[in-house]
């Protein structure tokens, strides 16, 4: 069952990294525009995720990953997710409710490794 749930969280979030770097010019709208940088965090955030995918699929730093992945998905939810919604997007309401599921299942999921550091 372990190796499942570890599967289910890590190739979503190695897939999603690969498309901040596959896309990354159509993803720079999505940082907010309070943030400098644009593309330099589509491509920071690209590798954050398959490098925590990584770690999580493989079991190596995967405590610290998860608690990362949490952190940086809560930052997703507090800063597009969240004010989207409430300037009216209703569909971002789908997202931030897919990601704080997301939080919360690396977060369980981090219970599992928080041992193996």
């Amino acid at each position: 069952m372990m190796f499942l749930s570890r599967l289910f969280i890590a190739i979503p979030m190695i897939v999603f990294g690969l498309f901040h770097f596959m896309n990354a010019n159509g993803m720079v709208p999505v940082v907010p525009s309070f943030i400098p940088g644009g593309i330099v965090w589509v491509y920071f955030t690209g590798a954050a995720l398959i490098l925590s995918g990584a770690a999580i699929l493989t079991q190596v730093k995967a405590y610290r990953a998860c608690l990362g992945l949490a952190v940086m998905i809560g930052i997703f939810i507090l800063t597009i997710h969240l004010p989207a919604y409430l300037a009216g997007d209703a569909r971002a309401l789908m997202a931030l409710l897919k990601d704080l599921a997301v939080v919360g299942g690396v977060l369980a999921l981090s219970v599992l490794f928080q041992d193996t550091e």
